[in-house]
């Protein structure tokens, strides 16, 4: 068995698992997701990488029935970043941030069990180490020193 599943897709829009020998259904692609197994989509007409885009489709079924993930404000937003200067930075930052929030989703389930007020302690205190973390590194990407941020007070403002 290989590393990563092949899935092809044909012109009438069918996907194929090569590894199973036999068509699949996007909910059967959404399941290879939810176990964590890597796998690519690749176009038989051309070979082109379809994976995102197959992603993206799972998503938008995924968004219009049952609770959305995103409300429209964030999707917004995100579309914002688009051609923008910042567009790579998010990213990375959107992919950190998720990885981050997995892996702790990953530990709580692990650790539930033990004592869980304190695993929540912890928890929170690495949330917030996290987020300064990240916060940090989105400022110097974007060009600021963290001498060139100063927090704001009442004392910065002119007297009226």
């Amino acid at each position: 068995m290989s590393a990563e599943r092949i899935i092809k897709k044909y012109p009438n829009r069918r996907l194929y698992d090569t590894e199973l020998s036999r068509y699949i259904t996007l909910a059967d692609v959404r399941a290879l997701v939810m176990q964590g197994t890597p796998f690519r989509v690749l176009d038989t007409a051309n070979e082109a990488d379809l994976t995102r885009s197959i992603l993206l489709q799972i998503m938008l079924e995924e968004e219009t029935g049952g609770e959305p993930l995103f409300s429209a404000n964030m999707l917004a937003q995100i579309i914002r970043f688009y051609g923008g200067t910042m567009q790579g930075m998010f990213a990375h930052y959107l992919e950190q941030s998720l990885e981050a929030f997995a892996r702790q989703q990953q530990h709580l389930a692990e650790d539930l069990g033990t004592k869980p007020f304190e695993l929540i302690e912890r928890m929170t205190e690495r949330n917030l180490e996290l987020w300064a973390n990240a916060q940090k590194e989105f400022l110097r990407a974007a060009g600021f020193d963290h001498g060139d941020v100063a927090p704001h007070s009442d004392s910065d403002s002119e007297p009226s």
